[in-house]
């Protein structure tokens, strides 16, 4: 079985134990530690095996969260983030997807949720928390409007699809997927595909 190693980043131990508890038992998840400081955090990814996905509190003791966020990223891209917080604010969410993050979930998130958003995120995926979702919807509206054929082939590329496999998929030509996708891509003013998918999950253009 493949085993998905998880370090989490956050300065309050009791959230880190109860964490920690809800997983560590887990066949599929490898339990790889904790850091209770960004600068600590820092340290120990520059020293370590790269942990497959990092569990990062947005409000640490010496450096934002967020900021941190685009920092390890930038750094570690082979790594995927989710936030981690207390916060259910509509901006908290909005930065840490744009600063590179692949999830957000609240602290009083439960075993199901949490091994739902690690097993999301390798996929690829986007995972929001039902309540981070409901922030997003309630603060963004879009007058995006998408051609049936348009939705199809978002879903599919939601779903990790090459171009070549939704060719194939929806029986259509692979030039003319790639003429959608770049229209999607204008559409919801984005530059790649990751930012894609993030962005119409935030405008609830397709649902995870």
């Amino acid at each position: 079985m493949t085993t998905t190693s998880v370090f989490i980043i956050d300065d309050h131990y009791m959230v880190i134990e109860g964490i920690r508890s809800l997983l560590v038992n887990e066949p599929s998840i490898e339990w790889q530690g904790h850091a209770t400081t960004a600068s600590s955090a820092l340290a120990y990814l520059k020293q370590s095996v790269l942990p497959d996905v990092i569990l990062m509190d947005i409000n640490l003791p010496d450096k934002s969260g967020i900021e941190l966020c685009k920092e390890v990223k930038d750094s570690y891209p082979g790594s995927f983030i989710i936030g981690l917080s207390t916060f259910n604010q509509q901006s908290f969410v909005q930065k840490m997807l744009d600063n590179g993050a692949s999830g957000y979930i609240l602290k009083n998130v439960d075993k199901e949720e949490i091994i739902e958003a690690i097993q999301a995120v390798m996929k690829g995926k986007t995972f929001l928390s039902h309540e981070a979702a409901q922030t997003l919807k309630n603060n963004i509206t879009s007058d995006i409007v998408l051609t049936r054929r348009e939705k199809e082939i978002l879903e599919l590329i939601a779903e990790g699809l090459t171009n070549n496999e939704i060719a194939q998929e929806l029986f259509i030509s692979i030039s003319t997927v790639d003429t959608h996708r770049k229209n999607l891509l204008a559409k919801l003013e984005t530059k790649n595909t990751a930012s894609l998918v993030k962005r119409a999950i935030q405008l609830q253009l397709i649902t995870v």
